[in-house]
């Protein structure tokens, strides 16, 4: 392989346990995780190498076979070539994937260009960490909330990525472990700038409420809603179970777009056209006394 002419090098890692039961869809969720970053970035995958933790002692190697498969077929998918990789004997099983990425030196996007008066679309609804604790609690209806996960967790965000770099987007992230509400925390703080999040405008996974209700909201959750509290406002009229799928500790998450104002409508039409869900959940306005302002809007 010959690295493209003209193009900058961009490179993320990414691994964890199951999320899921099915091997196979383990394997394409955490490769579409791991090259999540390129895509928020403005780039696009150019190549990968896998890491396996493995008990291979202790499980069939048909398991191993059908994690590194899923994680090969979200590659294809992605037009990256598998380049190797390593892999350890482990007590847990891990997996996911050392990615290097394209983008174009003048389009590279970053977490610390918020503008105010940007517009903020998330490209798919929250609740994956919430759903995932309900999997391991073993909870009724364990196969339907399977498939809700790998639905959206398995999803690549391809198509969005490329409405970024077509749109030459300045500003972007992608929504993991440290929840939405972390993640726009983290882009307002580098931008000097507040976000505005429309609290009940937030779109979330079907049963992903009706779950926290019951309690099965993940300690990363928690842990990142208290990390972040100083720096954020919260309206009175945001329920609690709202606020905590905010923080909610996503698996492969959407991208957010930060849109320019006049261009709103182009991009959703753009994410819409590329067959995305898309959702319009925020503003960024002037820096306040708080970071983040969860409106109950």
């Amino acid at each position: 392989m010959h690295f493209p002419a003209g193009k900058a090098l961009v490179q993320t890692v990414d691994f964890f346990t199951p999320i899921v039961n099915d091997p196979y869809k383990f394997g394409r969720i955490a490769a579409a995780n791991a090259l999540s970053d390129v895509y928020a970035m403005g780039g696009e995958p150019w190549c990968a190498m896998n890491i396996v933790c493995f008990p291979i002692k202790d499980l069939p190697r048909d398991i191993l076979q059908a994690i590194i498969h899923g994680g090969y077929d979200t590659l294809c998918d992605a037009r990256a070539s598998l380049a190797g990789g390593h892999s350890v004997e482990d007590d847990e099983i891990k997996f996911g994937l050392s990615v290097t990425g394209v983008v174009d030196p003048d389009g590279f996007t970053s977490n610390a260009a918020l503008q105010t008066g940007d517009q903020l679309l998330l490209t798919k609804p929250l609740g994956t960490g919430v759903l995932a604790t309900a999997l391991k609690a073993r909870w009724d209806g364990a196969d339907e909330i399977e498939e809700l996960v790998f639905r959206w967790a398995g999803h690549l965000n391809a198509a969005a990525g490329s409405v970024l770099r077509a749109m030459r987007l300045k500003a972007a992230t992608d929504v993991t472990g440290f929840g939405l509400g972390g993640h726009l925390l983290e882009m307002a703080l580098a931008s000097s700038r507040t976000v505005r999040l429309w609290a009940q405008r937030v779109p979330v996974i079907e049963r992903a409420a009706e779950l926290a209700s019951m309690g099965l909201v993940p300690a990363g959750s928690y842990a990142n809603k208290h990390y972040c509290e100083s720096k954020v406002t919260i309206d009175a009229g945001v329920p609690t179970i709202t606020a905590d799928l905010v923080f909610d500790a996503q698996t492969s998450g959407g991208l957010v777009l930060a849109v320019p104002g006049s261009r709103l409508d182009e991009a959703v039409s753009r994410l819409h056209d590329a067959g995305e869900f898309v959702a319009h959940i925020g503003e960024v306005t002037d820096r306040q006394s708080a970071s983040l302002h969860l409106a109950a809007v």
